[in-house]
């Protein structure tokens, strides 16, 4: 066989692994458990079974066959509202950089933010465990307060319910929040283009690792702390320098590779990054090396991944990089059309593997 024939059927054979690797990717995740477990608050693949599962069927049908972190609404004047609600039942209540207090403003925040929408007024419902204490339920009061007030939103309405102890593990909190979108702002996976640039808005993996380490159970000690903080002014930062950005999502639960995963879904395109560029601080590093955990897959509660043009991202990176909390913004790969609907890893060794998105989470209750 000549040199040319050699190469044209390694050609074909490759070909017919990565059109395999897609129609096995492809397949939605089928939801076989009996009873929930903590990998289906993960949000990875069994947190989509749950969701194709259980929920579209019942509140969505086909309105949500791209979900996003949050709604859009149409009103009848023409403006669009973002609606967003999500709950919080990190363990420990506080942690180094933050709490629970300043979760359930942050993250409500930026999922409006990721719309492109500019955050409005938030509710915000308590689950108190019988026997916590008034004095740490001040202190996380406080806290909300505090979110609130460096997000330039009001939290305007709420509730409150006890339940026996024993059965809250101390506090849990909703909140839910609403944002106008401002006319012409459109994020989605369709927008996205070969040749497209990826960013991190700044280092991975802080807030995952620090919850992790504040539970003490593995007896490490580093000095990270989270990252939760309010996206809205650097999203707002990112567009005024890049206005035809693509594409936003806040790398919570599941990480940079969960969310990698959900672009190069939605948008049939391949997510190429490299891992040199992978802003990961050295004590982070350290202590998912110890553990066997992938930076990749740890949440971060105050870092946004965006894709924007080419002919932007020099701009996009100044301006991230100029504001406090985008000082340690990086581009982290680029989009491909070819093998469609895939992430891979461009490795330090010079080799490529594929980032898949995980069933669960090796970190559960993070947020």
């Amino acid at each position: 066989m000549t040199d040319t024939a050699q190469d044209t059927a390694s050609m074909g054979r490759e070909a017919e692994v990565f059109e395999r690797i897609e129609a096995f990717r492809r397949r939605r995740p089928r939801l076989l458990d009996e009873v929930v477990t903590l990998a289906h608050g993960a949000g990875g693949k069994a947190s989509a079974a749950l969701l194709d599962a259980v929920f579209l069927p019942a509140f969505a049908g086909e309105a949500a066959a791209t979900p996003t972190d949050a709604a859009v609404v149409p009103l009848p004047s023409g403006e669009r509202l973002a609606f967003s609600t999500d709950s919080y039942v990190v363990k420990p209540l506080r942690f180094p950089g933050g709490s629970v207090g300043h979760l359930a403003v942050h993250g409500t925040v930026n999922d409006l933010a990721m719309m492109g929408a500019r955050p409005l007024a938030l509710s915000a419902a308590f689950v108190l465990e019988e026997g916590f204490a008034i004095d740490a339920l001040r202190d996380v009061v406080a806290d909300m307060a505090e979110a609130a007030a460096s997000a330039g939103v009001s939290i305007v309405t709420g509730d409150t319910k006890v339940v026996d102890c024993g059965a809250a593990d101390g506090m849990y909190i909703s909140t839910a929040g609403v944002g106008l979108i401002p006319m012409g702002r459109e994020f989605a996976a369709t927008k996205v283009r070969d040749g497209d640039v990826v960013i991190s808005s700044g280092t991975i993996g802080d807030h995952g690792t620090a919850v992790m380490l504040a539970r003490g159970d593995l007896a490490l000690e580093a000095d990270i702390s989270s990252d939760t903080a309010p996206l809205n002014g650097l999203m707002e930062c990112l567009l005024a320098a890049a206005p035809s950005t693509r594409w936003l999502r806040d790398a919570t639960r599941g990480g940079v590779g969960t969310v990698c995963n959900e672009l190069s879904r939605d948008s049939n395109l391949t997510v190429v990054l490299e891992e040199s560029l992978l802003p990961v601080r050295p004590a982070v590093a350290a202590a998912c090396e110890l553990l066997g955990i992938d930076p990749l897959y740890v949440a971060n509660e105050g870092k946004f991944i965006a894709v924007v043009a080419p002919e932007e991202a020099e701009a996009a990176l100044s301006a991230l990089q100029h504001h406090p909390l985008g000082a340690d913004a990086v581009r982290i790969g680029e989009i491909h059309s070819d093998p469609p609907g895939i992430v891979v890893l461009l490795t330090t060794l010079g080799g490529t593997r594929i980032v898949d998105m995980l069933v669960g989470d090796p970190l559960p209750r993070i947020c």
